[in-house]
């Protein structure tokens, strides 16, 4: 599914009236005190990365703003202790050649299948190859956010709430863990391991940031871990997270012995492998479950995407 082209401008997606353009809601920055002339000279010192005539060229277009929607222009006189909010862009964004689909909608909720490789929502070197600006555009629902999200390297179930009034409703049901999540994952098969088993452990932010460790202390992370098959040197395995932690599902079979197969990061390798396509992370969410905060309905989905062992 790709994203429909669309309008360059979409319905309003804040109480500022701003909007999104080409499914991507603006970004927000705020202006500390301090001692810039315009608002222009402290975007620049603030984002090294983008050059002035970028930013000239965004507020020639009217895509920077300030939080009441008036335009900011290039002389603007510099004021602290508000907020601008601009458009992002990218000149230079990869295509990921693979796409989504959708397996549920209705007024609440839509249930979507993502693929390996592409990212749940906007972050560093993508915009619109996301599958929350991907699901706007084809969708045409401006509101769309994402209840949870996976790893961009993860493959499978992601659920998003399609009316921000009930947003928070459906969100505390993962906060407060009523939410009955299974993945399958591929890696070795290792003898002297009881399963099913759980692995309990501190998961904290390691080096580089983006990687995750454990570390010595109370346990903040839970995960429940079994074999469905075994084939040769390899095996599926059945893992049910109880939290959720940030790579947790990666961090804790490594910790096991039993590394996913194709993870670029765990064990960690240095430096950090590229994407390559044809060895996707073999990591699949699953089935999701879960008592409707709304309806009192019980939802349950699952993915019609699958892993092949051997």
């Amino acid at each position: 599914m790709r994203a429909a082209a669309g309008p360059s401008r979409a319905k309003s997606t804040a109480q500022h009236g701003l909007t999104t353009v080409h499914g991507v809601s603006p970004s927000c920055v705020g202006l500390p005190a301090g001692p810039w002339l315009t608002i222009t000279d402290f975007l620049q010192q603030r984002f090294p990365a983008i050059t002035r005539e970028v930013w000239l060229e965004r507020m020639h277009g009217g895509l920077v703003v300030d939080e009441f929607g008036t335009a900011v222009t290039p002389d603007r006189p510099y004021r602290g202790h508000m907020r601008v909010y601009y458009y992002r862009a990218l000149d230079d964004e990869p295509r990921v050649p693979f796409e989504a689909s959708v397996l549920f909608q209705d007024e609440h909720l839509v249930v979507a299948d993502k693929p390996h490789f592409l990212p749940v929502t906007p972050s560093g070197q993508y915009l619109q190859e996301t599958l929350l600006v991907r699901l706007k555009n084809s969708l045409g629902l401006d509101s769309l956010t994402p209840l949870h999200r996976i790893d961009r390297e993860t493959a499978g179930l992601v659920l998003f709430s399609v009316n921000p009034a009930e947003r928070d409703a459906y969100q505390a049901l993962f906060r407060q863990h009523e939410v009955t999540k299974h993945y399958e994952a591929i890696a070795p098969r290792r003898e002297g391991l009881g399963f099913p088993l759980t692995r309990k452990s501190r998961i904290v932010q390691g080096q580089p940031f983006f990687r995750q460790c454990e570390e010595a202390g109370e346990s903040n992370s839970e995960t429940h871990v079994d074999v469905l098959q075994v084939k040769g040197e390899r095996a599926l395995y059945a893992l049910s997270p109880v939290t959720e932690k940030k790579h947790q599902l990666r961090v804790h079979m490594n910790a096991l012995g039993l590394p996913i197969l194709n993870d670029r990061i765990y064990p960690p390798v240095q430096p950090t492998p590229d994407d390559d396509y044809r060895y996707p992370l073999q990591l699949l969410a699953k089935s999701i479950a879960f008592k409707d905060p709304l309806t009192g309905q019980s939802r349950q989905f699952e993915t019609r995407l699958s892993l092949l062992l051997g």
